[in-house]
This record gives structure tokens, sequence and C-alpha cells, in this order.
């Protein structure tokens, strides 16, 4: 069989920070265990414009990133909703198809693209270590088969999807799969965390690849701890700081969303190539 290709695609503009990082090393270390020949490519969208062809991977994760989700006519976004594009097509005309993860701005711009619903900013911006809540399709969806509900995930954003498109949704036969943390105390429509594109395609609001060592590493570098105090308080510094040592939290989503998929995409294209 030949060797199966990963794309990573980096949405972060350049911007310092834990994502790629963590992409990387789950990508590599799921490469290393793997019995079949994977390859790993990187691609710098958003400064360099890079992009992979869709007919040249098979696997493709597409990373979260900093500022608006909506259209500014920057050089990228077209490429990048080609590319969107491209996978659907693809997967509607071949029997071996393209697996994608999509997180957070990525997973903002796969709503934007498909018209899902409503995208707009949040009254203030989501940060920390927060439950997320299967929906009753989220409970059938393999990939969480195994976390409770809620589950627990890294949070980070300054967008959210509300007010989805329902008929539209059930029109392209697509699935949402989780809500944010319930807030009784305020009267806001809870966002969409995590929604299947299709059988190939999987997104999430929040951060599957967040683990806590480099996580931890983040919020003890001085400017960052004072940023978050200053933004956040102390005791919600503090309570993110304890989370990371439970392993029933984030470092269960880590092993779980992201290793899952890869070893799903990984199987199924092992039978749809040798078919």
């Amino acid at each position: 069989m030949r060797p199966l290709k990963i794309a990573l695609l980096d949405l972060n503009n350049q911007v310092p920070n834990q994502g790629m990082p963590s992409i990387l090393a789950l990508t590599q270390k799921f490469q290393a265990s793997s019995p079949l020949e994977i390859e790993i490519d990187a691609f710098e969208v958003r400064i360099k414009q890079e992009l992979p062809k869709v007919r040249d991977y098979d696997i493709f994760i597409s990373s979260g990133g900093p500022g608006s989700p909506h259209p500014r006519g920057e050089p990228w976004e077209g490429p990048y909703a080609e590319f969107l594009e491209a996978l659907w097509e693809h997967n509607k005309t071949h029997a071996v198809k393209k697996y994608a993860f999509l997180i957070c701005y990525s997973f903002q711009l796969a709503v934007l693209h498909w018209r899902l619903g409503t995208l707009n900013k949040r009254f203030s911006y989501g940060f920390g270590i927060m439950p997320v809540h299967k929906t009753d399709r989220g409970d059938k969806e393999p990939l969480f088969e195994y976390l409770p509900d809620p589950f627990y995930a890294v949070d980070s954003r300054g967008f959210q999807f509300i007010e989805p498109d329902y008929p539209r949704i059930e029109a392209l036969g697509i699935e949402l799969l989780a809500l944010e943390k319930i807030r009784p105390h305020i009267d806001f429509e809870r966002a969409i965390m995590a929604v299947r594109f299709s059988n190939e395609i999987i997104g999430t609001q929040f951060h599957p690849e967040a683990e806590p060592e480099s996580m931890l590493i983040n919020l003890e570098l001085s400017e960052n701890r004072a940023a978050m105090i200053e933004n956040f308080g102390l005791e919600k510094y503090e309570q993110t700081r304890a989370q990371l040592d439970d392993p029933d939290k984030i470092r269960l989503t880590q092993r779980t969303i992201l290793p899952g998929f890869l070893e799903s995409a990984a199987k199924a294209l092992t039978t749809q190539i040798t078919s």
C-alpha cells in the first residue's frame, strides 16, 4: 500500500502559541505508532499563502488562529474557501475519500463557507478549560464515545456559531455534535462547539490538541499570567492551573479526539485504497 499523506494547515498567522506544536506532536506520535507508512507536511496558510492540493493528500488537520474569521480581502481567503469546496466535491465523486479535522478558527471559516448560521463576536472573550456538552447526535459520535458528558476542553475564542440554519444543515446532511457550557444566569444562546460536516470532515470550536504541559508553560510566562489575570481575574487563573492536573479533563480530551480521528481515517483509507 502507498504511504498515507497528512497535511497540517497552520492558520496561526505566525502568532506564537502551542497549537501547531501540539498538533504536530500528536500527528508524529500517530506516525511512529502506526504500522502504515505515514508522511507529514506543514503549510503556512495566512502569511505565505501555502495550501496543499486536495488531490495530493489523504488527511488534513487545519489549525486555530487569531482574529476575525469574516472575510477581509486577504489573499489566502479565496484559496482556503476553494480548498474547503474541493474537499467536499472530491468526497461526493470519489471512492477513496479525503479526511479533515478543522479546529477553532478553521471551524469558524467552514461555518461561514457553508453558511450554517450566525457567526458573530462574543460579548466577551472566552478562555479557559470549559465543559462541553454533547447533543443527542454527539452521544452517537464515534470520536466522542469514550468521553463523559460533559467533557472538558480548552476554549479560546472571540467569535461563536449560534442560530443554526436547521433547514440548510439538514439539507447538507450536517450534524451538530456539542454545545458550550450551560449558563442559566445569562440570557444568551449557547454556541455550537462541534460539527460533523460530513462523514469525512469534522470540526470543533474548542482545541482538542491542547495538552496540560505546554499550556502550563504558556500560562506561567509572566506576560501571559499578567494578561490572563487582568482579563479574567486571579481566581480564573488559579482555577485553570488547577484543572490542568486533572487526568479526566483536557488530558483525556487530548488523548481521545485527534488520535481517534487519525486512527479512524487511516483505517477507512486502508480499506478504500486496497478494495
